[in-house]
């Protein structure tokens, strides 16, 4: 979980999460919590949350990086055999966890996306008008440069198989909101199952999304399809796995 400046939302998401690790039937499970250079009591809070629940982890990063930075972080620091990314927010609600993962088992995938495209009926809470529209145009240019055909690669909520999450991970270059395709885009390369499926979600107040970092998102899908062109991607391989079990 990338988090930034959530020590006002922080504690109610920790408090869900725990409640649904507490009904999990699983081996080994654990959240982390990667810090991006926050300015206020985030870092602080996870720690003590943690003391009290050693489930709960905070990562650090070297200054305010960007999302894309916080998820490589986290993804290549955890320990599960699935590891999972959400946003702090928790605008999917955890508990669609359950879905992804059966989706990832019953089709034998090694990353399970969630979508808020493919099912809108599932949209509790939907974005201002002209922030929707922004974002169906970002998916069609998306389309158009990375030749992906996800309807929805921006939904923060995303299952990887930890064998996928290390060898995409590992080779993943950017550090903001464009991260997401980066990732999508080295897991179809690699040869990876990829499956998407719509999940429940509302849109909550306070995003991190500038206008800068909007345009920088689209500036950074020209990057992908030049690292590709330039062989970036080019020296990662995937390492064959056996299914992994929670």
């Amino acid at each position: 979980m990338p988090a930034f400046n959530e020590e006002r939302r922080l504690p109610e998401t920790l408090a869900k999460l725990a409640s649904f690790l507490d009904g999990m039937e699983c081996r080994f499970a654990e959240v982390i919590i990667v810090d991006d250079g926050s300015r206020d009591g985030t870092a602080s809070l996870v720690r003590q949350w943690g003391e009290d629940d050693p489930r709960f982890r905070i990562l650090s990063n070297p200054g305010n990086r960007g999302k894309g930075y916080a998820v490589r972080h986290g993804m290549l620091e955890a320990k599960g055999d699935w590891r999972l990314m959400t946003d702090a927010d928790l605008s999917t609600p955890v508990e669609e966890l359950e879905k992804l993962y059966r989706a990832a088992e019953t089709q034998c995938a090694a990353v399970v996306i969630g979508s808020r495209a493919l099912n809108r009926d599932l949209v509790s809470k939907r974005q201002a008008l002209l922030r929707d529209l922004g974002g169906r145009f970002f998916n069609l240019v998306m389309r158009l440069l990375t030749g992906l055909p996800f309807a929805d690669t921006q939904c923060g909520f995303k299952l990887y198989r930890a064998d996928a999450a290390e060898a995409v991970f590992s080779g993943q270059i950017l550090d903001g909101f464009s991260f997401d395709v980066e990732a999508l885009f080295i897991a179809r390369k690699l040869g990876y199952k990829i499956l998407e499926i719509p999940v429940r979600w509302a849109n909550v107040e306070g995003t991190k999304v500038t206008t800068a970092a909007t345009v920088r998102a689209f500036l950074d899908l020209l990057r992908i399809r030049r690292f590709a062109w330039r062989g970036c991607y080019d020296h990662l391989t995937s390492p064959i796995a056996q299914p992994a079990k929670l």
